[in-house]
């Protein structure tokens, strides 16, 4: 019953790690705005972080950048933000794992267990900011240059798909850290009151038997000076 949280925590930083992946890997960052008196469309653009698309109606190429230099510096900084997005959720994964009750690991260390189940929050929140921060950073981006007066319409852009993917991913990965940091307040509140994790309070019940200590008769004549 009291570990249901933290499992709850692993699944949904399980998902927060597949959806972050998704998401660096997707190329729909930005793609092509149809603006105009145009009906048909005989291809869309998509820009990603680590290559670009062209969609056309029977076929889709895709290639990968040349050079990092060529890239946006908003592109330049996600690239990197990403990564360690990615790096930061693993490591949270792993450490909530060591800390969680449904293993056994530092088990006869409670504290030390409690500690490091706050840790890996913490980490998880912070997996959320890197990954709250590109997303956000190229929308902002997205929606200046779509209402910049000076740029042609082949040069808009609207938001992808893997921006949306990315709000959600992050609002997982906040989810996940909260639950942990208030699991980690139970625990402190539980350790503090002297029940630990395990402990079991013998409790009398109907029909329970109890076997108790009572003198003979013969007790007092007995008793050697």
């Amino acid at each position: 019953m009291r570990a249901k949280l933290e499992i709850l925590a692993l699944v949904l930083g399980s998902l927060g790690i597949i959806g972050i992946i998704a998401i660096t890997a997707m190329p729909q960052w930005r793609v092509s705005a149809f603006i105009g008196a145009n009906l048909i469309v005989m291809e869309d653009r998509w820009e990603g972080l680590w290559m670009n698309c062209f969609k056309q109606i029977d076929r889709m190429q895709c290639k990968v950048y040349d050079s990092l230099l060529i890239l946006p510096v908003e592109l330049q900084a996600s690239r990197g933000l990403m990564c360690a997005s990615i790096v930061l959720a693993v490591i949270a994964f792993i450490i909530t794992i060591s800390g969680s009750e449904v293993t056994s690991c530092c088990i006869d260390h409670l504290e030390a267990k409690t500690t490091t189940l706050a840790t890996g929050g913490v980490f998880f929140l912070l997996a959320c900011l890197t990954t709250l921060i590109p997303v956000c950073w190229v929308a902002h981006t997205v929606i200046r240059d779509f209402n910049n007066p000076i740029l042609m319409d082949a040069q808009r852009r609207e938001l992808g798909a893997a921006l949306y993917v990315g709000w959600a991913t992050a609002g997982i990965l906040l989810t996940t850290g909260v639950i942990l940091l208030l699991r980690f307040c139970q625990r402190r509140g539980e350790e503090k009151g002297g029940l630990y994790p395990g402990e079991y309070a013998l409790v009398p019940t109907a029909g329970s038997v109890y076997l108790n200590r009572v003198p003979s008769s013969t007790h007092k004549t007995m008793e050697y000076v």
